[in-house]
Order: C-alpha cells, then structure tokens, then sequence
C-alpha cells in the first residue's frame, strides 16, 4: 500500500477484477517481475480449492512468480515456509476463497491491505500480501470446515476462471516478455 493511501475493503463482481488490478498496477507503476501472487488453499478441499487452481493457471500462462498451485499449494502446513520465498522487494496480491454472508456469495472481497487466511475457520497464520482478493465461495455458517468441503466445484472453478482473466487483462504476459 502506498503511504497516504486510504485502507478499505470492498465487495465487488468477477467482471470488476481487471480494473481493481490495473489500478493497482498504474498506483504502483509496477514491473512486472516485481509482482508475486500468492495462491492460498489446498485440492482437499472443494471450497479450498480456488486458490491452488487460479496459481496453476497463472503458472502455465508463465506468470513469474506463483505461490501455490495444485502441485505445490501454499496451505497453513507451508504458508511460513512459502512465504520467505518470495523477494521482499515484490509487490504481493494474496488470493484465497473465504465465506461470507449468504448475498455475498460469488462476489470478491478487494483490499489494499493483507488477507488473514485461516481466519474463517479460527487459525492463526501470519498475514499475506499488499493487495487481497478472497472470492465468497459459500455462506458462512457454524460448521466451516464442512460448508467449504460441500462448496459447489463450479461456483469455485468459475469464480477462478474470473480472477485469471483479470490478472491476464491488467498483467499481460506480453508486457512482462518486452522488457
């Protein structure tokens, strides 16, 4: 977050994710190798799944620096250990599924501050990112660990399908291989 700026938070819909990207990108007149997007979450889980699925797509698009993907997830058993992988000079846009109220459901939470992952379901790990995108996967309700295990795969698939068409429509891979 640039000094001045003011924090917020703020529901918004799939087609709105490439224009809070490239806002970020023209705020902080980024270049492109100094960006990390960190994908939280693990293919345990249906609901978990969103963030391990969109860093599998970013990989195979060449993105250059993916933090959890369906191979190699970035879950509470890593996020420390996967963390210190990335340069502290790196710009980072955390991305996870989170619950949320039953009319948010398919919408995005946006922030400029970091995502609190595991906060839905009472864990306590450290905070990820200069920039968060959690997609509202399912209702909260008393029973977390369940709603997200009997999450909708589609709603899930779809919901990441948005968030990679965003970072390809703010952060083309053309811009990064010219320069």
């Amino acid at each position: 977050m640039l000094s001045g700026e003011a924090r917020y938070w703020k529901k918004i819909k799939g087609g709105e994710l490439a224009a809070f990207l490239a806002g970020i990108a023209a705020e902080r007149r980024l270049v492109p190798e100094a960006l990390a997007f960190v994908c939280i979450g693990t293919d345990r889980s249906t609901g978990d799944a969103l963030g391990p699925l969109v860093g599998s797509r970013l990989a195979a698009a060449g993105y250059p620096r993916v933090i959890g993907t369906l191979e190699l997830p970035c879950d509470a058993s890593n996020l420390p250990q996967r963390l210190a992988e990335i340069p502290p000079t790196c710009t980072v846009i955390a991305i996870d599924a989170c619950l949320g109220q039953a009319l948010s459901v398919g919408l995005f939470q946006v922030s400029n501050q970091p995502l609190s992952p595991g906060k839905s379901v009472g864990k306590v790990l450290p905070p990820v990112g200069d920039y968060t995108i959690a997609a509202i996967v399912n209702a909260d309700g008393p029973k977390q660990y369940t709603i997200l295990q009997t999450t909708s795969l589609r709603r899930v698939m779809v919901m990441a399908e948005e968030i990679v068409a965003a970072v390809q429509a703010a952060f083309p891979l053309a811009a990064i291989r010219e320069r």
